[in-house]
């Protein structure tokens, strides 16, 4: 993006450029593993949901923002491949325009854009958003020589969380390292999720507080109700590897506008979506669950942020008291 001349058009935000950067090798894998498809899906959801925010921006006489990019990028990584374009497109123009938009604009969202666009054509499109999955390719050069990878027929091939619930089954953690799965375009290579995630925090843009958190969350109890032996708790490892898990605690749940700004309010923030994808996906019928976890932490964050200022603010006053009191 550094090669166009976007400020023209687009408000600058050199930090979304940096998330857009360390997002290419995942665009590149969903290539890979499920054909070009993913790449036309993604320009197509781009085109909508520019679209879309330049309408509303440009009735207050502000530019979109280049934070549109990064919005439709994890909202279209989200999406099985064979998600039909017109689902995509409604979905991406209703998280620009109730996602961030009826707040005001960039900067005022109280929940992830990308999220919301996602749990909306989840729960008004159950059939092709949890049902309809393809082959993840084998070898070279993979998915870079076909349009779209061979649909999914069976559960025994389906995504590793759905083939848990109905068998029991828990895939390899090779093939969940590598990608090698079905299941949504950018969310199968934990390896390269990790890689992203590891250059995020080098490079100061994601919080390492919220990533942290969400881990201790996660794995505090899933280990124990694993260990206490309830069977709809699979191990942690595969947990964190599987169902999107480290997509969404790492380009999701860190999103600057929609996380909490005090260092303390990131680690509660991050803790309470790991226990609650937890709770979903054992208790609850969607089989993923941080993406409605993660909404679940968009709607307490303000809630903890005001919570921490507040009693750091108590705090203070109370030792400015006692010193009063001394002299």
């Amino acid at each position: 993006m550094s090669l166009i001349n976007t400020k023209k058009y687009f408000t600058p935000q050199k930090m979304m450029r940096t998330v857009i950067l360390s997002l290419i090798p995942v665009i590149l894998s969903s290539i890979y593993f499920f054909g070009w498809r993913s790449f036309i899906l993604l320009l197509w959801v781009t085109l909508f949901g520019v679209v879309t925010e330049w309408i509303f921006e440009k009735k207050y006489g502000k530019k979109a923002s280049e934070a549109v990019f990064v919005t439709c990028i994890l909202y279209v990584l989200t999406l099985p491949a064979r998600t039909p374009f017109w689902i995509a497109a409604v979905g991406i123009i209703f998280g620009v325009i109730f996602g961030k938009e009826v707040f005001g604009g960039f900067g005022r969202n109280i929940f992830n854009p990308a999220l919301v666009a996602r749990a909306f054509v989840y729960v008004s499109f159950p059939e092709q958003l949890t049902i309809q999955w393809s082959k993840s390719a084998l070898g070279f050069p993979g998915g870079f020589t076909t349009y779209l990878t061979e649909n999914v027929d069976a559960i025994s091939q389906a995504t590793p969380m759905l083939i848990f619930r109905e068998t029991g089954e828990v895939v390899s953690s090779i093939k969940l390292l590598i990608g090698n799965v079905s299941g949504s375009l950018g969310e199968t290579s934990a390896v390269l999720i990790i890689l992203a995630g590891i250059y995020l925090i080098y490079k100061k843009v994601a919080s390492w507080e919220t990533m942290t958190g969400v881990l201790i969350g996660f794995t505090g109890l899933s280990s124990v109700l694993y260990l206490l032996g309830f069977s709809q708790i699979p191990n942690p490892i595969f947990g964190i590897l599987s169902g999107g898990f480290l997509f969404g605690t790492v380009f999701m749940a860190t999103d600057p506008v929609s996380s909490p700004k005090t260092k303390e309010g990131k680690w509660i923030y991050g803790i309470l979506i790991g226990v609650v994808t937890v709770i979903i996906r054992g208790y609850a019928l969607f089989a993923g669950g941080m993406m409605f976890a993660i909404l679940i932490g968009n709607t307490f964050a303000p809630i903890i942020d005001e919570g921490i200022n507040y009693y750091k603010k108590s705090n203070k006053a109370s030792k400015n008291e006692g010193k009063e009191v001394t002299v």
